[in-house]
């Protein structure tokens, strides 16, 4: 069966009219980094031995962006992001709550009752040691286990995912980003962090200085910092080592940051279509340089750079 994606408990009622029940996890998930990772396989895994459904329940968007707005975190991924990458672990389906004032307060007796057993039919709960739920956080998984115990489904607690000595989680893969250091982020994800979105029209002014790029309007929340970087861009189903500038033009006295990539043996004219963007390595700052001449002998170096590292690395 394919993938299932519902927004209700009653969708999921009438997308799966059997009895049989479901092994999950719930959380916000938000970057899919290796401790979500190990937690939606071992979901999986369950649910294949006690021939269960495997399910995630996530939000959307992120509680703090109705509860506390001006402390929301900047999202690492796209629900489009997340919801792939459930479906890439084996996931069977996932709920996708619509995170809003009501929701929030839902008690954690309540959410158990109508959404876990009532709802979804849970046989089999996985989560962390710091799991909370319900109106205010006031579920823990304490409170799962007595439930689960009298509405017989069980509960697994998964220790943190470690990576050279620091517990993984989205924000320590947010200061990563935003710092600059991708390439401690991939340890983090299991993955190069990546931003998708769509081919933007540019100025003409990387074909004029004879490094022709790629614009794309990113569609996540949280970007790199500012600068250059070696990476790869997939564009028509091709994968391309590039190297991409994230920045402000300042040479030119740009606007608005702009993603702008320069794909190593790409040499079609693109001005609209899907693009992804995958960080490895970061080469420089931003700068602004005194003219043309001197931002295409420094764009020469970065290439040069951006090969270096992806000969170096297979």
């Amino acid at each position: 069966m394919a993938f299932l994606v519902v927004n209700t408990i009653e969708e999921w009622a009438s997308g799966f009219r059997d009895a049989k029940r479901a092994a999950v996890s719930v959380g916000t998930f938000d970057g899919l980094h290796v401790g979500h990772q190990k937690i939606l396989q071992s979901v999986r895994e369950r649910a294949r031995a006690s021939g269960q459904r495997a399910a995630a329940i996530t939000f959307n968007p992120h509680p703090m962006r109705v509860l506390q707005p001006d402390r929301a975190p900047l999202m690492i991924q796209t629900l489009t992001q997340r919801l792939a990458g459930f479906e890439q672990i084996g996931l069977d389906a996932a709920v996708v709550l619509r995170f809003d004032r009501a929701l929030s307060l839902v008690s954690p007796e309540e959410f158990i009752e109508r959404i876990l057993v009532g709802g979804i039919r849970t046989g089999a709960i996985l989560v962390g040691a710091n799991f909370r739920f319900g109106h205010r956080g006031a579920g823990d998984v304490r409170l799962l286990a007595e439930f689960g115990k009298r509405d017989g489904f069980d509960v697994e607690i998964l220790p943190p995912v470690e990576v050279g000595g620091q517990i993984v989680s989205s924000t320590a893969v947010r200061g990563a980003v935003v710092s600059g250091n991708v390439a401690g982020v991939i340890p983090l994800l299991g993955r190069p962090f990546s931003l998708t979105g769509e081919i933007r029209g540019g100025a003409g002014r990387g074909r004029a200085i004879l490094f022709p790029t790629l614009n794309m309007a990113p569609e996540q929340e949280l970007l790199p910092k500012l600068g250059v970087y070696a990476t790869e861009s997939a564009v028509g189903g091709k994968i391309y080592s590039s190297v991409t500038n994230v920045g402000t033009r300042p040479t030119f006295n740009g606007s608005g940051i702009l993603v702008e990539s320069h794909l190593f043996g790409f040499s079609d004219n693109l001005a609209a279509g899907p693009m992804e963007v995958r960080f490895h390595e970061r080469i420089r700052d931003e700068q602004k340089f005194s003219g043309v001449d001197a931002l295409r002998a420094q764009i020469a170096r970065d290439i040069e750079a951006a090969r270096k590292y992806f000969v170096g690395s297979k």
